[in-house]
């Protein structure tokens, strides 16, 4: 029985380490696609000096894109109250990609939609399943990090952006 009990707390100590091992941590400097297929930078986005949500989604994935249209309902009031910006970083691949533009028209989404076809930068932030979304403060390092949604997710999201801007 001992030998359950110290397995259970090691990995749940395990999985609680590889939930959090990018919180406060700067967020990678990659080589990314625009939609148009322009090479980018993430520090492009990143050093700014804005508060930066990064939403990783696929046209596949209806929470990701459940998650978009939450955010997007909020996210001209997120502009102007906490001056932020989103990148909504799909993951699709080459042939996903070209079903990325006519999803961003029909959602009328407003943030800036970027593209990780190779998934390069997922590998360097080293997480599995998406929706995943990150918080960066000013600085660009990350302070929170979220999987999964569910409505009202956007809510705590907006909370720990007000807890930024302070």
């Amino acid at each position: 029985m001992n030998l359950f009990k110290s397995l259970s707390v090691f990995i749940v100590l395990v999985v609680s380490f590889a939930f959090t091992n990018n919180v406060n941590n700067p967020f990678p400097s990659i080589n990314i696609k625009t939609i148009d297929g322009k090479t980018v930078n993430t520090s492009d986005y990143t050093s700014k000096g804005k508060i930066t949500v990064v939403s990783f989604w696929a046209t596949w994935c209806t929470p990701c894109k459940r998650e978009l249209d939450a955010i997007n309902e909020v996210y001209a009031d997120w502009v102007d109250k906490y001056d932020i910006q989103l990148l909504a970083i799909t993951i699709d691949d080459a042939r996903g990609l070209t079903k990325v533009p006519a999803t961003i028209q029909s959602k009328g989404w407003e943030f800036t939609v970027l593209a990780d076809s190779k998934q390069e930068l997922q590998q360097a932030l080293n997480f599995q399943t998406i929706p995943q979304t990150f918080l960066l403060d000013q600085k660009g390092e990350i302070v929170y990090a979220h999987n999964g949604y569910s409505p009202g997710d956007e809510i705590k999201l907006e909370e720990k952006i007000a807890a930024l801007k302070k």
